[in-house]
């Protein structure tokens, strides 16, 4: 397939900086536009983010003299790209203003921000499990009045930890979960240089996190009826979010409670087997295994398991029963890549093989 030209909204931040290391030798896009505020416009890439690149993988060389352009103006960007990923750090009104005025223009929107995630007609999409929800984008073109524009937008990394390990659960009647997330400091943007204060630390909140993370799940379980996205009643989920000092990675320590309560091989095979279509279609960015586990008694470790499959893989551990709920069990997933822009980039390629990401007519 030709290569299709892609625009990096917020392409100064951390998520911005992880975007383009995963775009920078992408088969299926190229970038093409990289885009900020207009304090940033007008300088190189290298000039714009000086030393506040955050990640251990070097800048790529093809970026770093790139000009990076006025996030705000639309028109300009428009004829250089096919579509964006949108990464920002602005108000939830100011965002959902820019990302609906890039959709409304044409421009299809791949969001790491949370200001569209519970817009009726816009899919949140944890590709292996919801894919189905893709098709809300019939329902959200005719509300916006256009042929290619759209919006498709990323959950919360807090989740990610615990999701993929409970959806092939599902038919065994989850009723309740309980779910304590110890979650990277990547996850606010921030490094131990820069927040020295994690050192030896942990902070026992993150503003709007708990909610978040009891909510969005039943939004991806949910299912679409009339051109929106319905949202599950159950199960019933209560979270506690805490930040941790560790560079990257979100650990969460979940209990479950069944209506039909499966054996512990049932569980374990439930994992081992559970695919989505990035798997069947062999999506670039995705783990040829979503779910793995871990025999081991201390397994997973953020230290040494989150960069299993290029980061884009879920690891469990520690299933055992409980002596409150049904069982219990450990899971890690990959912040900054899984749960922000690796995540963001395999739904773009899952679009792009489904048809909704096509090159533009300018």
């Amino acid at each position: 397939m030709k290569k299709l030209r892609v625009g990096i909204v917020g392409a100064t931040g951390m998520v911005g900086q992880r975007f383009i290391t995963l775009l920078s030798e992408h088969p299926y896009f190229e970038i093409t536009a990289l885009l900020a505020s207009a304090r940033s416009a007008g300088k190189t890439y290298a000039e714009a983010v000086g030393d506040r690149w955050k990640l251990a993988t070097p800048m790529p060389q093809l970026v770093k003299e790139m000009p990076v352009l006025d996030a705000a103006d639309i028109d300009a960007v428009k004829p250089l790209v096919d579509f964006v990923f949108c990464a920002v750090n602005m108000k939830k009104a100011e965002i959902l203003e820019m990302e609906e005025a890039y959709a409304r223009a044409e421009i299809p929107v791949v969001s790491n921000n949370s200001a569209n995630r519970w817009t009726p007609d816009v899919p949140m999409v944890i590709p292996e499990i919801n894919d189905a929800h893709l098709e809300v984008i019939a329902a959200q073109r005719a509300r916006l009045g256009t042929k290619r524009g759209f919006i498709a937008v990323k959950p919360n990394c807090s989740i990610q930890s615990y999701v993929p390990a409970l959806t092939p659960l599902l038919p065994f009647g989850i009723t309740e979960v309980v779910a304590t997330t110890y979650q990277a400091i990547s996850g606010a943007g921030k490094t131990f240089r820069e927040w020295p204060e994690m050192t030896d630390n942990v902070i026992p909140y993150i503003g709007g996190e708990e909610e978040k993370s009891e909510q969005e799940p039943l939004r991806i379980w949910g299912k679409v009826e009339g051109g929106q996205i319905v949202k599950a009643d159950a199960p019933l989920i209560t979270t506690q979010c805490i930040r941790v000092p560790v560079t990257d990675g979100h650990t969460a320590a979940v209990f479950v409670r069944f209506k039909n309560k499966p054996t512990r091989e049932q569980i374990l095979e439930a994992w081992r087997t559970f695919k989505g279509k990035p798997q069947t279609m062999g999506l670039p960015s995705a783990p040829a295994q979503f779910v793995t586990y871990m025999e081991e008694d201390n397994r997973p470790q953020a230290a040494l398991d989150r960069d299993l499959y290029g980061g884009m893989g879920v690891t469990v551990g520690r299933l055992r029963e409980d002596t409150l709920f049904d069982y219990k069990f450990v899971g890690l997933s990959h912040n900054t890549l899984r749960g922000a822009a690796g995540g963001a980039v395999l739904i773009a390629e899952l679009l792009a093989r489904e048809g909704y990401l096509t090159p533009s007519e300018e």
